[in-house]
């Protein structure tokens, strides 16, 4: 079976939608967890420069609203909790040693939440970086078998947090693949990317094929020291 075989599934003649007719997010509010992190401050850095509602949150609220200040923009800093409560969308942005702790911490204020995990499982020895494989196949099923409340999906995992964070780049020329359950939720998500200039998001199918979107991160890391780059990923012919 090849790339194309999606065809297969016909039968249907419903009018298709247009995959680029995405829903306006510009009155959603994002929490980024992990926010004081490299990845989640240059994802909140942007998102705010493209006119979003933002919060990130730390475990302590100190902390999360002095990296709030850095980054202006209107960006506020919360504790976890108090960020998830007063988020739409929540991006999870931690390291993977606390993935599993930090959100489970968080259940009862992720409910009902559309969530969007980034984190990528990897390990390192002298040799790289190398895909980790959680028991729950990747970091995003693990997340949705935590928060059987949420609707969870995989989104932002291939971005420099070098570009991110550099106010002298105005574009960040990248597609960003997301997963999920639901094709409205990833919708969401989609647009959330593209509020990021030069940004597209690409529906990329459901969470079961999270762990090679993850995993993909170890390859640009090589890719990134080979070259001395911040290479991202493109899809072609769409």
């Amino acid at each position: 079976m090849n790339a194309d075989s999606s065809s297969a599934a016909a039968g249907s003649t419903a009018p298709k939608k247009d995959p680029w007719d995405l829903p306006d997010v510009s009155g959603m509010t994002v929490g980024v967890l992990g926010g004081t992190g490299d990845q989640g401050r240059g994802l909140a850095y942007r998102l705010a420069r493209g006119g979003m509602s933002v919060v990130i949150g730390s475990r302590a609220a100190e902390r999360a609203q002095q990296a709030a200040a850095g980054i202006g923009h209107g960006v506020e800093g919360a504790d976890n909790a108090e960020c998830a409560r007063r988020s739409d969308i929540v991006i999870v942005a931690v390291p993977w040693e606390g993935h599993a702790r930090t959100i489970e911490a968080l259940r009862e204020e992720l409910a009902g939440k559309l969530v969007v995990d980034c984190v990528n499982p990897l390990g390192f020895d002298k040799k790289g970086a190398y895909a980790l494989v959680p028991e729950e196949g990747s970091a995003a099923e693990q997340a949705a078998a935590l928060l059987p409340e949420s609707r969870v999906t995989a989104a932002f995992h291939h971005l420099s947090a070098v570009l991110l964070s550099d106010p002298e780049v105005e574009e960040i020329p990248t597609d960003v693949m997301v997963l999920g359950e639901k094709r409205a939720d990833c919708e969401i998500v989609q647009a959330l990317a593209a509020r990021i200039p030069g940004m597209r998001g690409v529906y990329a199918g459901r969470l079961r094929n999270a762990h090679q979107v993850e995993s993909l991160v170890a390859n640009l890391i090589s890719v990134n020291r080979r070259y001395k780059a911040h290479a991202g990923v493109r899809l072609t012919d769409i």
